[in-house]
């Protein structure tokens, strides 16, 4: 029996005749794999959305850690200006109880005084022997009106008579109020009731004592010690207190951090499942284009309809674009080890960013008192400065005013990034002077094109002007030198 073979296209082991497909199974057999790989390119197509997708939420999860960063920043900063205005606060408050205790004693001795003067005008009784033209009648009809001693009225005054009658008449006034009138008692008898109760006051104030007694005096001092102790106990627990609170933003910090660490990873574990997935599926669909290349070598061409669809499919695949490299952000000193292994680099869908992002540190900011020459400089440079006369140049007004724009600038310049967070810090050295320097030279300025200038005065400021620029200069040259020594 003879064994008939054919010969393969690509000259390998030939199949016996008897073992090889027909030309409608070959064509089955084509389409199935054009058809699996048709499927799983549809499928493929998916990476791209799905890389987007992925960098899209490593962007995301880059703005979660700033805004944990940037909330524990603005937490510590707050906590260190409430620590240092409670310390600035009970520091002044210590420095003030020396002066307290000399005004509690003052108050202390002038109630005392005032309590024995009460007494000694209580007990100063208002008889006919003691004022010269007041008898007994006119002694009974003050009486009537509550008036027996020198503490129960103040003064003497004239009004018109009750009921409009009449001309003026002396009042007495009662130290509980109200005034009176007593029948007989007119200028004459008015002064020398007076000065009796001035002679009564006055030898009053004498006997009243002028020290305060020693247990009087030990008892404020033992007060304002107390007082002492106690603002003493508060300030040295002010930094255990700022401690505390800065522990505890610290840790709900390094929560949050561990929090969001947790989450991105467990979306890096589903998004390289994912991508394992899909290169899975480039295996096999490579494995698929291999099986159509063999068929094809195999057993050639089966029509023209499979022809196209054939040639689609052994298209090479394309490779998905890397993700950016990105250098690792730096820890922050703050959030501990958990946040370096839970930190990940901010990807850009356009290209990576070059340097890491720091974290915020927290520092003194800039005071609001700047505000101060800022508004006084700005309001110089819109109305200007030293023009007293219609007949000043134009060349003055507009370099006075230039001046003024260009200091209230660098100073808004200096001060609005040192007001926020972020960038908290004091102004630099020498900018006080420089601001001074410049209002100097504006006022020397106005004094020179005065129609009748004050040569002194001017010449004065101008030198004060001149001195104070220099030295702010100078400030400024001698920090940046040594910005750029320590850099």
């Amino acid at each position: 029996m003879t064994d008939i073979t054919t010969t393969q296209r690509d000259g390998s082991a030939p199949v016996p005749q008897g073992t090889a497909p027909s030309p409608a199974e070959a064509r089955a057999e084509r389409r199935r794999l054009v058809e699996s790989i048709r499927a799983l390119r549809r499928l493929l197509d998916k990476r791209r959305p799905f890389e987007l997708a992925d960098r899209r939420r490593l962007n995301r999860e880059a703005r979660d850690r700033d805004r944990a960063e940037a909330s524990h920043g603005k937490a510590l900063q707050r906590i260190h200006e409430r620590q240092a205005r409670q310390e600035a606060s009970l520091t002044r408050r210590l420095n003030g109880l020396d002066g307290k205790r000399e005004h509690r004693e003052k108050q202390a001795l002038a109630v005392l005084r005032r309590e024995s003067v009460e007494r000694t005008l209580t007990s100063t009784y208002l008889t006919a022997s003691q004022v010269n033209g007041i008898g007994t009648g006119l002694i009974r009809d003050l009486a009537a009106q509550g008036i027996t001693t020198a503490a129960d009225f103040e003064r003497v005054s004239w009004g018109k008579a009750p009921g409009g009658k009449g001309g003026d008449v002396l009042y007495i006034h009662r130290a509980k109020g109200g005034k009176v009138h007593i029948n007989g008692i007119g200028e004459h008898r008015g002064r020398p009731l007076m000065e009796w109760r001035r002679a009564a006051v006055a030898r009053a104030e004498a006997r009243a004592p002028h020290e305060l007694p020693p247990d009087e005096r030990h008892r404020i001092a033992d007060i304002v010690e107390a007082e002492r102790k106690r603002l003493q106990q508060e300030l040295a627990q002010a930094p255990r207190t700022a401690e505390t609170a800065r522990a505890e933003a610290v840790r709900g910090h390094t929560e949050a951090l561990d929090r969001l660490g947790t989450g991105h990873r467990e979306a890096a574990e589903r998004a390289a499942g994912r991508r394992a997935e899909f290169d899975a599926m480039a295996e096999q669909l490579l494995s698929l284009q291999a099986e159509l290349s063999t068929h094809i070598d195999r057993f050639g061409d089966v029509g023209r309809r499979v022809r196209r669809a054939q040639t689609r499919a052994l298209r090479p695949l394309p490779d998905p674009a890397p993700l950016p490299a990105v250098p690792a952000p730096r820890p922050s000193p703050e959030s501990g080890p958990s946040s370096t292994t839970a930190s990940r680099p901010k990807v850009s869908l356009a290209k990576a960013t070059d340097e890491a992002r720091l974290p915020p540190a927290a520092g003194v900011r800039a005071g609001l008192g700047w505000l101060v020459p800022i508004v006084f400089l700005g309001l110089t440079a819109i109305a200007g400065v030293g023009e007293p006369d219609a007949t000043a140049p134009p060349w003055f007004r507009l370099g006075t005013r230039l001046v003024a724009l260009a200091t209230t600038v660098d100073l808004l310049r200096l001060w609005i990034p040192r007001r926020r967070w972020r960038t908290a810090g004091p102004m630099p050295s020498g900018t006080g002077p420089l601001c001074t320097g410049a209002f100097f030279a504006l006022v020397a300025a106005s004094m020179f094109a005065d129609t009748e200038p004050d040569g002194g005065a001017a010449w004065a400021a101008a030198v004060v002007s001149l001195v104070l620029l220099v030295l702010g200069t100078a400030r400024r040259a001698h920090r940046h030198e040594g910005v750029t020594a320590s850099g």
